[in-house]
């Protein structure tokens, strides 16, 4: 599916193409409200920004013209707070997919703040939009030798008895160490080795989170995972989910009409809703249940240098993109 397609003038004065998404994805790639919020909300004032594609490295300009809502990805929010309230002023909705882990330990997330912290800022935000609108994820799941099942729920349960009544949803996925060459390597420095969850690890590990999760009555949902784990009542999750996306913004016809809402019967009193549109992002892997979005982040960003992250190819590259952005640019490099 493509975006509305827009000519606009840019910072040098010139007529370029650009996109004009619906929804923005902000950020698989970078975290955004922990290190460019005041770049994010220049730029969405200044109405576009210059995304470059990182494997062909070509610039595409994307209108916040159409934007009608903004899917948020991050482990520190506390930078966007102030910035919320324009969001408001401008009609465009938004929630929050906050990662939220306990790895202090293993140091696998070095420049995120204390955990107490995170814990702090997860529940002022939630007070703030609503716990539907601020969505927990513990992601990705690691095991080590000494980092047991076990453990890793020890560790859940010490975040979730915090948060549970500030969110409405956790999200979890298992670690893929072997699949991206910059993880094994990241990894392969710490003091532990770290392994993948085999399929009996998976089973072990759902039956004992979904009896935990008995207490916090959440939601428990995977991301991009091809396993089935109905039985304990974990669902696969759309990160970028329309369905939610509708219930936070029923009012927005040209959105609703898009995502291909309507209601599923002629009763008046039915609540029931179902789209009639296949969204999925196939730009995404294929046991992603996302919809449609452009991602305006950016690799090598992102200065949390979390060991398992994919994004990331070494912490000198981000530093020396970090030393190159400004808050007027057009780009966050």
């Amino acid at each position: 599916m493509n975006w509305i397609q827009k000519k606009i003038i840019n910072d040098a004065g010139e007529e370029v193409d650009s996109v004009a998404p619906y929804i923005i994805s902000a950020s698989r790639s970078t975290d955004i409200p922990a290190f460019y919020s005041k770049w994010f909300f220049n730029r969405l004032n200044t109405g576009y920004i210059a995304w470059i594609n990182p494997f062909n490295q070509k610039t595409q300009y994307v209108s916040f013209d159409e934007t009608k809502f903004i899917v948020f990805w991050t482990k520190d929010p506390l930078p966007i707070i102030p910035y919320l309230a324009i969001l408001d002023t401008k009609d465009i909705g938004y929630y929050f997919q906050i990662t939220l882990n306990d790895y202090e330990k293993e140091g696998l997330e070095p420049n995120v703040p204390e955990l107490t912290k995170r814990i702090e800022t997860f529940q002022e935000l939630s007070k703030r939009i609503g716990k539907n609108r601020t969505i927990w994820r513990f992601d990705p799941l690691l095991l080590s030798d000494t980092l047991t099942i076990d453990k890793l729920l020890d560790k859940i349960e010490h975040v979730g008895d915090r948060l549970h009544k500030f969110t409405e949803k956790l999200v979890f996925s298992f670690a893929d160490i072997n699949m991206y060459r910059k993880v094994t390597n990241n990894l392969s420095k710490s003091n532990e080795t770290f392994r993948e969850f085999s399929k009996e690890d998976i089973s072990i590990f759902s039956s004992k989170l979904s009896k935990l999760n008995k207490k916090w009555n959440l939601t428990l949902s995977t991301c991009a995972e091809d396993i089935v784990l109905s039985s304990y009542g974990i669902s696969k999750n759309k990160c970028i989910d329309d369905e939610l996306i509708y219930q936070l913004r029923p009012g927005d016809k040209v959105l609703c009409e898009w995502l291909g809402y309507k209601p599923k019967s002629l009763d008046l009193f039915s609540s029931e809703i179902s789209s009639d549109k296949n969204l999925k992002d196939k730009g995404q892997r294929k046991a992603c249940g996302c919809i449609i979005s452009k991602d305006i982040g950016m690799y090598n960003t992102c200065n949390h240098l979390c060991a398992y992250c994919y994004a990331n190819s070494s912490a000198n590259l981000v530093q020396s993109n970090l030393m190159k952005h400004n808050d007027s640019s057009q780009s966050i490099i």
